[in-house]
C-alpha cells in the first residue's frame, strides 16, 4: 500500500511541472485525494459493502469535485489533473499511468445492469480536458483523446482521437500519432537514438542555470492534454491543396511548351476557349487552414 501511495505521488511530480514538492502534492492535489478516497470505497464495494462504498465515494466527491464510482477499477500512477467535473462510471477501467484532465466523462450508453457500460482505458492513455468517452469499448495503450472530443467507438493503441464525433488518427510504425512528441529531440546513431545537438545544448544550459531537467514521462514523449497539430479533415484538405498546386504548376509548364511550339511553327496552337481567367491560389487556402 505504501509503495502504491508513493508511486501516485511521484507520477504527479513527474508529469506536472507546477508540482514543486511532495508536501504540496499531498495537500493541494484533489486528483490524488480522489484516488485515495476511491481505494477504501472500492474495497467496500468489492466486499459487498455497497452502501458504505457509495457513501465513501460521495464524501470524496464532495471534497474534491471528482466523482469516481466505487465499482470502477483504477490502476497505479493515475494522475487526475485539476480534476473538477471528472466522472468515472461503475464499470470503467483506468489502466496504469493514465492521465485524466478536468471535465472528463468516462460514461455509459447502456441502461442494462450487470453489463459492461463504461470504457476501458489501457496503459498510459491521456484523456484531455472536457473529453467524453462513452460506451463499453477499449481505448488502447498509449492512445490520446483530444480536448472536448466525444469518443463513441474503440481507439487503437497509440492513436489519437479528436473532434465531435471523434475521428481517429492512427499511429504509424508503432509510434504514437501525437505529432507534438519529442520527435526532434533525438537523432539516429550507430548505438540507437541519442539527443540532438540542440537538445543537448539546451539541457546543458538548463543544468548550469540550476533548472529542473525533463522528467521520465517527458523524455518518453508525454504531452499534456493530448494536443495534436491537425485533425484528419485538415490534413486531407492540406493534401488536396498541395495536389492542386502541383497540377497548376504542371499545367503552366505544358502551356509554356505549347506556346513555344506555336512560335516555332508560326501558328496559333492554343484554342481561344482554353484561355483561363484565373489561377489556383494556394496561399489563400493555406491561410484558411492555418498552415
Amino acid at each position: 500500500m505504501l509503495s502504491r501511495l508513493r508511486s501516485d505521488i511521484q507520477c504527479i511530480l513527474d508529469r506536472d511541472p507546477a508540482a514543486r514538492s511532495t508536501w504540496e502534492v499531498i495537500t493541494c492535489y484533489p486528483g490524488l485525494h480522489a484516488i485515495w478516497w476511491h481505494i477504501p470505497a472500492h474495497w467496500c464495494w468489492t466486499h459487498n459493502l455497497k452502501w458504505l462504498g457509495r457513501f465513501t465515494s460521495h464524501i470524496g466527491r464532495w471534497l474534491t469535485g471528482i466523482e469516481i464510482h466505487p465499482g470502477a477499477t483504477i490502476g497505479e500512477r493515475v494522475f487526475i489533473d485539476h480534476g473538477m467535473g471528472v466522472v468515472i462510471g461503475e464499470t470503467a477501467v483506468v489502466g496504469d499511468g493514465c492521465t485524466i484532465y478536468h471535465g472528463v466523462t468516462l460514461g455509459g450508453t447502456s441502461l442494462y445492469k450487470g453489463t459492461k457500460r463504461h470504457p476501458t482505458l489501457g496503459k498510459n492513455v491521456v484523456v484531455s480536458a472536457g473529453a467524453k468517452v462513452l460506451g463499453g469499448f477499449e481505448v488502447g495503450d498509449g492512445a490520446k483523446i483530444g480536448s472536448n472530443a466525444v469518443v463513441i467507438k474503440p481507439v487503437p493503441a497509440g492513436a489519437t482521437a479528436v473532434g465531435i464525433p471523434a475521428r481517429i488518427i492512427p499511429s504509424k510504425k508503432g509510434e504514437s500519432a501525437d505529432v507534438t512528441e519529442l520527435r526532434d529531440q533525438t537523432v539516429p546513431s550507430a548505438a540507437g537514438t541519442v539527443p540532438s545537438l540542440e537538445a543537448a545544448n539546451a539541457a546543458a544550459v538548463a543544468a548550469a542555470a540550476g533548472q529542473p531537467q525533463p522528467c521520465a514521462d517527458q523524455a518518453k514523449g508525454f504531452t499534456a492534454y493530448g494536443v495534436t497539430e491537425d485533425d484528419p479533415i485538415s490534413q486531407a484538405m492540406k493534401g488536396l491543396a498541395e495536389g492542386a498546386a502541383t497540377h497548376e504548376q504542371q499545367l503552366q509548364l505544358l502551356w509554356q511548351a505549347v506556346e513555344k511550339l506555336s512560335a516555332q511553327l508560326k501558328a496559333d496552337c492554343v484554342p481561344c476557349e482554353s484561355e483561363r481567367g484565373g489561377h489556383f491560389e494556394k496561399d489563400k487556402i493555406d491561410q484558411i487552414l492555418g498552415k
